[in-house]
């Protein structure tokens, strides 16, 4: 997933970086132009600028997820797991194992 996330990010700053090709004194005219004026890409240069911005953001929370260690399974053990724990450390008699085990697997 790392190598997913750091790639796309990579693919997309390159694809991006052409937006950015107007010359640095501002002259407009040899450059692509503004996005939304003087010859630029006009509304799909706004909606290209949104969809960017919503893949960078996706990106983040997908790699903090992923980076952050959280699982959606449980990780707790069973209920009949925590009840054999319990009997094998002597905590409840073999009547209560035997009883509560019963009820379980009802």
């Amino acid at each position: 997933m790392k190598h997913l996330t750091f790639s796309i990010i990579s693919i997309s700053m390159t694809a991006y970086a052409n937006v950015a090709s107007a010359t640095p004194d501002g002259d407009w005219s040899r450059g692509y132009g503004h996005m939304m004026w003087s010859g630029g890409h006009g509304l799909l240069g706004g909606l290209m600028m949104l969809v960017f911005w919503g893949v960078i953001i996706g990106l983040i929370v997908l790699g903090v997820r992923s980076f952050s260690g959280r699982s959606d399974a449980p990780s707790g053990s069973s209920a009949l797991d925590i009840l054999k724990e319990r009997y094998a450390r002597g905590e409840i008699e073999e009547d209560e194992y035997e009883r509560r085990k019963a009820n379980l697997e009802r």
